[in-house]
């Protein structure tokens, strides 16, 4: 009992001093960075995802659950029962889609915790959060798990070479500077409203992003085709 309060103690004196010398507002780097983990992905075109015009969610979800096979990823049955996939209605999703679940949107206490699933070559539609009635306009940090991205929004270097933007949204895009982003990076939203959205690289990605609560009602698609 004595050495269970003492280990108490001593990890809440970590924490105390933790903050005091970091501050309030502070990014973990993961300095025992690893190679990227190169994984065999299938190179998916869209009649594997749509039916008749129809987009087929269940096929869509089995991609992302083959990219998490290969790469080790644990898929919970809570992941495999809520996870969600969507084309934005915009019929593209080899090109324009994601896949995701919401660990926690708490409104009360006002955070939330989401994981992005990305296929080779993936672009999230852009956009922006606005203020709603239940809350602020979100702010959000990207942390990379597996793969890697493009982030791009106002700040950053031109599009890489190898990165392809979708014909579909080349016109609706408004911003177009970014970061590449690998295994153990972390990357915040240079200011709230900003607009911005990400690219899977090569081998897919799977992003961890911890934000401000999530309210749908304030997302803004620069692509006025969106069905969300």
């Amino acid at each position: 009992m004595k050495s269970t309060i003492i280990a108490r103690l001593t990890l809440a004196s970590a924490v105390a001093v933790a903050i005091a010398v970091s501050g309030t507002n502070c990014v973990a780097k993961d300095t025992n960075i690893q190679p990227m983990k190169t994984v065999k992905l299938t190179k998916h075109k869209n009649a594997d995802f749509y039916l008749d015009g129809k987009f087929q969610v269940d096929k869509a979800k089995q991609a992302y659950f083959d990219m998490m096979a290969a790469y080790g990823y644990p898929v919970s049955d809570s992941l495999r029962t809520n996870m969600w996939a969507t084309d934005f209605g915009l019929g593209d999703f080899a090109n324009v889609g994601m896949g995701g679940i919401f660990w926690i949107n708490n409104q009360e206490a006002g955070y939330f915790a989401h994981e992005i699933y990305l296929l080779p070559g993936q672009m999230i539609v852009e956009h922006g959060h606005d203020s709603t009635a239940k809350g602020k306009a979100k702010m959000e940090s990207w942390h990379i798990r597996y793969g890697s991205i493009c982030t791009l929004g106002e700040e950053g270097d031109p599009l890489p070479a190898e990165f392809k933007l979708p014909p579909s949204q080349a016109k609706f895009l408004t911003v177009s500077k970014g970061y590449m982003m690998y295994p153990g990076d972390i990357r915040t939203l240079n200011r709230v409203g900003a607009k911005h959205f990400m690219i899977g690289g090569p081998q897919g990605a799977i992003v961890s992003e911890y934000a401000s609560f999530h309210d749908g009602d304030g997302l803004r698609f620069t692509n006025p085709n969106v069905k969300f």
